[in-house]
């Protein structure tokens, strides 16, 4: 399949989100759709992370997504998959690979941060990951939650964000998300329609390790 490079500088959508309106404005790479057994989800990866959209396009492109479970589901935080060994099965014991087998150098960018519906690459703790590059093929979907001014000022009290821009604060005080993970985990697309599908996931009953009780299956193709 032919790429198509939909680059349309400063490209802005208006999607609701919880009864809320949502700036969209970064620049759409590809267009995919998430199909689970708890419904679909459209979203855009961006252009601003080329190695993440790319690398995540040629998986799909594999069909190495299909068949996979969220393996990792934490209510008001956010929805994982991505790992191989939930093809066939969801047993943390599997002897399969649980990842493939490369890295992806992190791609941070100012303007990319965890508001709700975001796409960001899991990756291993900076303990044995100091640079923080992203798994080759496992991500997650933000559901987070709300937060008040108060709680942002004292994370940038704490140092544990930079100042938050207008726009930011707008964000994580009107739809939420996970601004503790901003700038240390790559984001690099966003869930444009389907977002109630997210909300869905994140309430599933789960075990001591956050794996669904029952498997959520998914399929992934590309759209545009």
């Amino acid at each position: 399949m032919k790429h198509k490079y939909h680059i349309i500088s400063l490209i802005i959508f208006l999607i609701t989100l919880n009864g809320q309106y949502m700036l969209y404005s970064q620049t759409p790479l590809y267009t995919i759709l998430i199909s689970t057994s708890l419904g679909d989800m459209k979203a855009v990866l961006y252009a601003e992370t080329p190695i993440h959209s790319e690398n995540f396009i040629d998986l799909v492109k594999k069909g190495f997504y299909n068949g996979h479970s969220f393996h990792r589901v934490i209510n008001n935080f956010m929805i994982q998959a991505g790992d191989p060994r939930t093809r066939n099965t969801n047993d943390p014991d599997s002897k399969n690979i649980s990842d493939v087998d490369y890295t992806l150098p992190a791609e941070f960018n100012p303007a990319l941060y965890h508001k709700k519906a975001v796409i960001a690459a899991a990756r291993m703790d900076d303990s044995v990951n100091p640079q923080r590059a992203s798994s080759g093929s496992q991500f997650y979907i933000v559901q987070g939650r709300t937060f008040s001014d108060q709680e942002l000022d004292l994370m940038v009290k704490k140092q544990v964000h930079i100042k938050f821009t207008e726009e930011q604060r707008r964000l994580y005080k009107s739809i939420g998300g996970a601004p503790h993970l901003d700038y240390s985990y790559t984001v690099f697309g966003e869930v444009i329609s389907g977002i109630d599908i997210i909300d869905k996931i994140a309430v599933v009953p789960v075990d001591k390790n956050n794996r669904p009780l029952k498997d959520i299956r998914l399929n992934i193709k590309i759209l545009e």
